[in-house]
C-alpha cells in the first residue's frame, strides 16, 4: 500500500513538472485553401524546425514555435503548390494567413 502511494506521488509529480514546461498558450498558424479539395497537406518551415498538418475541408492548423516561417501548401493536380514567405509567429499567438487561392 505504501509503495503504491509512493508510485502515485512520483507519477503525479512527473506530470506536473512536464506540464510546467508546456506553453500556456497555443502557438499556431491557421488558414484555408481554395478550392477546398485542392490540397492535402500544409507545411511550415523555419530553419531546421518544421511542422505539417493535413488540409481537412479546406482548412489547416499548424502548431509552431516562435519564429519566421515559410508556409507551403502541397497542392494536388491540376493545382500548383502555394508558398507564403516570412510568416511571423510570436509565442502564444495564432496567426491566420487567410484564404490561399490555388492556381492551375
Amino acid at each position: 500500500m505504501k509503495r503504491s502511494l509512493m508510485v502515485f506521488i512520483a507519477i503525479f509529480s512527473a506530470i506536473l513538472i512536464l506540464n510546467s514546461f508546456r506553453s500556456k498558450y497555443q502557438t499556431s498558424i491557421v488558414g484555408r485553401v481554395n478550392p477546398v479539395g485542392g490540397a492535402n497537406v500544409a507545411w511550415a518551415v523555419s530553419g531546421r524546425d518544421s511542422t505539417a498538418s493535413n488540409v481537412v475541408n479546406g482548412a489547416f492548423s499548424l502548431e509552431a514555435k516562435q519564429g519566421i516561417y515559410r508556409v507551403v501548401i502541397d497542392a494536388v493536380e491540376p493545382y500548383k503548390d502555394a508558398i507564403l514567405e516570412n510568416v511571423s509567429v510570436k509565442e502564444g499567438q495564432t496567426v491566420d494567413v487567410g484564404e490561399i487561392m490555388l492556381q492551375k
